[in-house]
């Protein structure tokens, strides 16, 4: 497969996992989290998904497009172990965490969800939903929406 093809499918499996996640949080009392803001993409999609949601994003650096650019109060800069702290020591619960952040290495890119896991667990509301491009450990994985290939993206519920 070309690293053309990959990107799409990717970015496919992205836009159908948080469509079906903002669907499946309807009960769910709770502020969303885009993990890895990047150029904005899908932080844009989940502002259009879910309008009536608080939308935090965490990044180390703002460089995403002019038009994605979140409120500045929703804006987390800065390392995701110390951010997901202060959300979760300020009593916010997340619905909704999609976790984007990456390396660009497999190897590092596993680990750092892997040691990121308990961090994010903290703040996820029971019920809500977490996806993810990279397994996570100590949630509840469970099946997402039909078409996406295994193991490119994956999906959780806090208990």
């Amino acid at each position: 497969m070309s690293r053309l093809d990959s990107m799409l499918r990717r970015l496919t499996a992205q836009r159908d996992g948080l469509n079906w996640a903002a669907a499946a949080i309807s009960g769910v009392d709770g502020d969303v989290l885009d993990l890895g803001l990047g150029n904005g993409r899908s932080y844009d999609h989940l502002r259009s998904l879910l309008p009536e949601r608080r939308i935090w994003v965490i990044d180390r650096v703002l460089q995403c497009h002019p038009s994605c650019v979140p409120p500045e109060q929703d804006f987390l800069q800065g390392e995701a172990e110390p951010m997901l702290a202060r959300l979760a020591a300020g009593g916010h619960r997340l619905a909704l965490l999609h976790y984007d952040l990456g390396f660009g290495v497999k190897e590092q890119d596993v680990a750092e969800a892997a040691r990121l896991s308990p961090a994010m667990a903290r703040v996820v509301a029971p019920g809500g939903i977490v996806i993810s491009g990279q397994p996570l450990i100590g949630l509840r994985e469970i099946d997402g929406p039909a078409g996406i290939p295994e193991g490119r993206y994956m999906f959780y519920r806090a208990g």
